[in-house]
């Protein structure tokens, strides 16, 4: 059976535990850029892939999409796989190309990860040379990384740092000193923060 070239999507936002009564809304994707939304849920795992395809239905971003299912031999998914990024850990980190960091908080259950983009945590405040970004890529620089992996979901490489009772509170207390106002509420999760995730885009090839 001859792959589709065009699938019509319906989606709305996802409303758990009651029925919807958003408004539906219906697009056709191109075969790759379903993949490419059914990655980032997956990686490049071709099972799941081929039983989400299969159920037609996937919840990405607060939104579910549903399609009219459908099967995709695995020799046909995998020369189509073969154009999204793979995993490389020869790939040194490169402070310049990072845009965004990810505070992960300790304790059991886990929680929710604060994100910082670029944007936002490198305003200074006046008079001020640095930023808090800059503390935060000194701190990625110093080291020691760890190649984490490539995120479909974020189109970029991670990298992570654990944090030592030494760097935790040097972060902390460059977030009071140096942390944008508004984000300063926020960036209290660094003194009891477990790791901080690196993430670098993938230029495209």
């Amino acid at each position: 059976m001859a792959l589709p070239e065009s699938i019509p999507v319906r989606y709305t936002e996802e409303e758990a535990g009651y029925v919807s009564f958003r408004p539906v809304v219906r697009q056709s994707f191109q075969l790759l850029e379903l993949l490419d939304m059914v990655l980032s849920i997956t990686g490049k795992d071709a099972a799941r892939i081929q039983q989400i395809l299969r159920s037609g239905t996937i919840v990405f971003h607060f939104y579910r999409y549903w399609w009219d299912g459908f099967e995709i031999a695995e020799q046909d998914l995998n020369p189509l796989l073969a154009r999204f990024p793979d995993p490389d850990a020869s790939r040194e980190f490169r402070a310049g190309e990072c845009t965004m960091a990810l505070i992960e908080p300790a304790g059991s259950p886990p929680r929710a990860s604060l994100q910082l983009d670029r944007a936002g945590a490198a305003r200074r405040g006046l008079f001020r040379r640095r930023s808090f970004w800059d503390a935060l890529l000194a701190c990625a620089v110093a080291g020691p990384l760890a190649y984490q992996g490539y995120s479909y979901a974020r189109r970029g490489d991670l990298y992570r740092l654990e944090l030592t009772p030494e760097t935790r509170a040097q972060l902390a207390a460059a977030a009071s000193s140096l942390g944008p106002r508004n984000l300063r509420r926020d960036l209290q999760v660094l003194s009891y923060a477990e790791r901080i995730m690196f993430v670098c885009p993938r230029s495209a090839s």
